[in-house]
């Protein structure tokens, strides 16, 4: 379960509603991710094989999480209350959440290594950047969703269900349910149709 100090935190940045906050020198947010990052350490240090072990951090890591929910070491994240995981989220190795903002995914998805999901954003004018001033953006993902190796998802970007984005796209825009998109921007490539489902043959051991 989230701490109290890691909630307020996510709950002031909350208020901001997308507009410019602290996010190097507040104290309360300082301390939050300090408490947050500490944890991944501990779970990334982990055996893989302590299964129990791992699951029980990540539930204390995320916000929530569905019955079955495994993310592959290193695992890094700003806040993790803010991360909400749905039945059978499988992420491989080198996911990062920067999660000021909810990060929700659905059920049946999918993330391959090396993935960046981030709801946080900076000014484009360098004075008030370098202030430490970011923006938080939500983040939400579909459900049966596989994301490829290398994806980068931006602030405010919504993923719709039965989606599949392609190695190395930089999604910037919200991407609709039932096909595959690809790039950098991220765009609809073509639909998901029944040549998907006889594309592969499966094989069955002798």
């Amino acid at each position: 379960m989230a701490s109290k100090r890691r909630v307020a935190a996510v709950e002031m940045i909350a208020q901001a509603k997308g507009r410019l906050y602290d996010a190097n020198f507040d104290p309360a947010i300082t301390a939050a991710l300090d408490e947050c990052k500490d944890l991944c350490h501990d779970y990334n240090k982990m055996r893989p094989t302590a299964r129990f072990e791992r699951g029980a951090l990540l539930r204390a890591i995320v916000g929530s999480m569905g019955r079955t929910a495994t993310i592959v070491s290193p695992f890094w994240c700003d806040y993790g209350t803010n991360i909400h995981l749905g039945e059978n989220f499988y992420a491989n190795h080198g996911l990062v959440i920067l999660d000021g903002a909810p990060v929700t995914f659905g059920d049946n998805v999918y993330i391959a290594p090396h993935c960046v999901i981030s709801t946080a954003g900076h000014p484009i004018d360098a004075p008030r950047r370098n202030e430490g001033l970011e923006y938080a953006l939500p983040i939400t993902v579909g459900d049966d969703v596989w994301l490829g190796m290398g994806v980068m998802v931006c602030p405010g970007v919504t993923i719709g269900s039965n989606v599949v984005i392609g190695a190395g796209s930089v999604v910037t825009r919200d991407i609709p349910s039932g096909v595959v998109a690809v790039g950098n921007p991220c765009r609809v490539l073509r639909e998901i149709g029944e040549a998907d489902v006889l594309r592969y043959e499966r094989w069955v051991r002798e």
